[in-house]
């Protein structure tokens, strides 16, 4: 299976002109599973509701969610990134919206709002979703959620093969790249991490966005990665199905081996 992770700098604010630098990467790539980062349809940094209202999208209404369908259909693969997502009450979450080539979808919302997040989006309240599609089993996570093992952990328990993780990163490639390779191993999953690179500017705060997008294999191996301000999609060879199988060795299994009485 082809995974891609697709690396760019969103513009803040117009959701056009993202949708186009996106339409531009993906001409000509191949991927059998295409990740995109974190709010990559409007740019990260808000914190007035008020102003990213009008940019929010109803799932598969906008034109953001309604382009990532188009693109799923016309490739046969799943496509998944993030999006600022309103509900029908009005509440603004932080979500990944995952399309399906025969134009199913769902939205994983998430779950740890990290920074000024917390001053618009609410706490998700989707829960850690797999979807499944030609016998492949997909996990969402986003950004911040790397922190937290509890996450990673979730979606392979859950059946997870390859967790996609859209993500905004602004913590150094050294801190966040490991640790996700950490969360491979030691749930024997793949994983795919698509990070935005550039900067933005809000009320005299600027944020930085490292970049370094990877790919890494179930046995915490990174299979691709690229630089910190590249616009590029970065892709890898790998095989979901072998993941399933927790086995290190005659005696021990991963989550067989598992205590959980042990752990509260």
């Amino acid at each position: 299976m082809l995974l891609a992770a697709l690396q760019f700098c969103p513009v803040r604010g117009d959701i056009a002109a993202n949708i186009a630098a996106m339409q531009s990467l993906v001409a000509g790539q191949s991927f059998d599973l295409l990740v995109i980062p974190e709010l990559a349809s409007t740019g990260y940094f808000y914190t007035d509701p008020q102003e990213l209202l009008p940019l929010c999208e109803f799932p598969a209404e906008g034109a953001f969610t309604q382009w990532m369908l188009q693109l799923a259909a016309q490739r046969n693969a799943p496509v998944i990134g993030g999006f600022a997502e309103r509900d029908r009450a009005g509440r603004l979450f932080n979500s990944a919206f995952i399309a399906l080539p025969n134009g199913e979808w769902s939205v994983y919302r998430k779950t740890h709002l990290f920074y000024k997040e917390k001053l618009i989006f609410q706490p998700g309240d989707s829960g850690f979703l797999v979807t499944e599609w030609n016998g492949v089993r997909i996990g969402t996570m986003i950004c911040y959620d790397w922190r937290f093992p509890e996450s990673a952990r979730t979606l392979a328990l859950r059946g997870a093969d390859v967790i996609a993780h859209p993500s905004n990163l602004v913590a150094a490639k050294n801190l966040w790249g490991p640790t996700m390779c950490t969360r491979s191993f030691e749930n024997k999953v793949i994983s795919v991490t698509a990070n935005r690179a550039g900067i933005e500017t809000l009320q005299g705060e600027t944020l930085t966005f490292t970049g370094e997008s990877q790919i890494v294999g179930m046995n915490g191996a990174v299979l691709a990665d690229c630089g910190p301000d590249a616009a590029t999609i970065i892709a890898a060879e790998a095989d979901p199905l072998a993941t399933r199988s927790k086995r290190i060795n005659s005696f021990n299994d991963l989550f067989a081996d598992r205590r959980p009485q042990a752990y509260q």
